[in-house]
């Protein structure tokens, strides 16, 4: 089966939400966050299975690839994305069905070439420079085709999120910070992250049986500063104060703010698998991205399929005006105005 995309109208949208695909999509998540309920970063499961070691080392390779591309350093001031990063992913394109293959020697040639559309999407637009949490979401993807195909199995999970995850979320912020990348929209301004949005998701399940971190604990720099390494939640508070250095949540992430408001671990954990579902896997801007295949099945009577080569042209046109991916149009990165401001010597507004 080739893999293609879908969904370009709002009809086909609820065609999806009405899916089983889509209610696999959201368990796979759920399960995900419930392994680590209550768990720190280094608690992941001993004895660590094979496959999660050579995914860990499949996520090695990517990082080693970054470092054979390097930024050529210039005295321009532009905020925008390295075109460095079109190398980077070319090269990851070429090598991601052997790497794949190497997870495995049960997996088919058609499996593989599934499975590496979702990797090779997983580091971001190549043309745009850009990323999102629908990059993200082609991770998760990714890790639910190789669960499918039995390459996992349910006793990783844990791992899954602990050592998988995180080291992917490492290498995307040395994508993130080295390339510059542009947000993938708007949300970065309004919501949680520039980027991201699971670790939010994970990040809360760990902390709800904590008896002491509250979620209004992320506004005191001593606290985040302690456990930044312990918690993904706090991880992301932090590369976000690092980056956006002069304002405050209230003012960048107001969203990020409101939830520091509720009074448990837990209610934030529910609360996000809500906002999973109702601002990433129920908008259509980062849906109409989405790619079906063998093992995520598209609705039945949707559009007519469309490969990327075409998706430029079939993109629809949406505005800037919520919590969301959005495609064509630039949005300067926060991390490249903070290292502009650094150049300079002097601290800047973050606009």
């Amino acid at each position: 089966m080739v893999v293609q995309k879908r969904l370009l109208t709002e009809d086909d949208l609820q065609k999806w939400l009405n899916s089983e695909t889509y209610e696999s999509v959201v368990s796979f998540v759920t399960q995900l966050g419930e392994a680590v309920n209550g768990k720190e970063n280094a608690a992941y499961e001993q004895p660590i299975s094979s496959q999660i070691e050579n995914l860990c080392a499949l996520l090695d390779t990517v990082a080693k690839i970054v470092d054979k591309h390097p930024v050529v350093q210039d005295k321009g001031t532009s905020r925008f994305g390295k075109v460095e990063f079109r190398d980077f992913y070319d090269e990851v394109r070429e090598t991601t069905k052997e790497l794949i293959s190497s997870l495995s020697s049960e997996l088919t040639d058609e499996q593989v070439e599934e499975l590496a559309v979702y990797f090779t999407e997983s580091w971001g637009d190549r043309k745009r420079i850009d990323y999102g949490s629908g990059h993200e979401l082609n991770f998760i993807c990714f890790l639910y085709g190789l669960t499918h195909y039995s390459v996992l199995s349910d006793a990783d999970k844990v791992n899954l999120v602990l050592k998988v995850f995180i080291k992917y979320l490492d290498v995307m912020r040395l994508l993130e910070t080295k390339y510059w990348l542009e947000p993938a929209g708007s949300h970065g301004v309004w919501g949680l992250d520039d980027y991201h949005f699971l670790p939010f998701l994970f990040g809360a399940f760990q902390l709800t049986t904590h008896k002491h971190l509250k979620p209004k604990s992320i506004h005191n720099p001593e606290i985040v500063e302690v456990f930044e390494k312990r918690y993904m939640y706090f991880e992301c508070v932090a590369f976000i104060n690092k980056v956006k250095t002069t304002a405050s949540l209230r003012w960048h992430s107001p969203m990020l703010d409101d939830i520091s408001g509720v009074r448990t671990w837990s209610k934030v954990a529910e609360g996000m698998v809500k906002m999973y579902k109702a601002e990433v896997l129920g908008k259509l801007p980062i849906m109409q991205h989405f790619f079906f295949s063998t093992f995520l099945p598209g609705p039945e009577n949707v559009s007519a399929p469309r490969d990327g080569a075409t998706d430029d042209a079939h993109c629809i046109s949406h505005s800037h005006g919520g919590w969301g991916d959005c495609c064509g149009i630039p949005i300067p990165s926060a991390i490249a105005a903070t290292e502009l401001n650094r150049r300079r010597g002097k601290p800047l507004p973050f606009d």
